[in-house]
């Protein structure tokens, strides 16, 4: 009888080793009960030479991965000399054509992608409007909510605003202005969750 209990003792640990052996392995980012867990890792190995150059203004854009807004580098070129005016539309104009891109073969791989259409230009203040403000050719409402999280997060905190965490956005004139704030709910789930907006006088 103890010979047979001994068995079983030293055959448990070997049992045990075979079934995690023969299990799931782990998921590289951590999941919840909330929305359906993403397998996505959302890394890159190391730094993604297409998507980045030595020349220009460092700058981060957001991209979609699995259902939230994780920022990856890039950067922008601005001559030498631009006055501050033209140089934050200069950078409005780069990261709207960055996050309109296609991401790279690196990026594809580790599941990013963008909701941010082509063809969509920018300009600075009319002549009544805050000289913070920027008008699209599109008006934001026009725009998905995917690509709305993305553009508000991308550019409320770079040198195109005052990098206040809001940015203020409209679309042609006379088009109302709006200020959007980029959030820790729009990043989690861009999604669903619009960025908190309010009015704004274009006087």
């Amino acid at each position: 009888m103890r010979a047979g209990t001994a068995r079983l003792l030293l055959a448990a640990p070997l049992l045990a080793a075979l079934l995690a052996g023969c299990g799931i392995r782990p998921t590289e980012v951590p999941t919840d009960f909330g929305a359906a867990p993403s397998r996505v890792p959302c890394s890159l190995a190391g730094p993604d030479a297409a998507t980045q150059s030595a020349h220009g203004v460092p700058v981060q854009v957001f991209l979609l991965c699995g259902s939230s807004l994780v920022a990856v580098d890039r950067s922008v070129r601005v001559p030498d000399g631009t006055p501050d005016a033209r140089r934050r539309v200069i950078v409005a104009q780069g990261l709207l054509d960055q996050l309109a891109s296609s991401p790279s073969a690196a990026e594809k791989s580790a599941g990013y992608t963008t909701y941010v259409p082509g063809g969509v230009s920018v300009a600075g203040p009319g002549p009544k409007d805050p000289e913070d403000a920027l008008r699209l050719s599109t008006a934001p409402d026009r725009l998905t909510s995917y690509a709305l999280g993305q553009l508000v997060c991308t550019l409320s905190d770079s040198a195109a605003t005052e990098g206040d965490g809001s940015v203020i956005l409209g679309g042609p004139r006379p088009g109302p202005l709006r200020r959007y704030e980029c959030t820790d709910d729009v990043r989690s789930r861009p999604g669903s969750v619009q960025p908190p907006t309010g009015a704004v006088d274009a006087g």
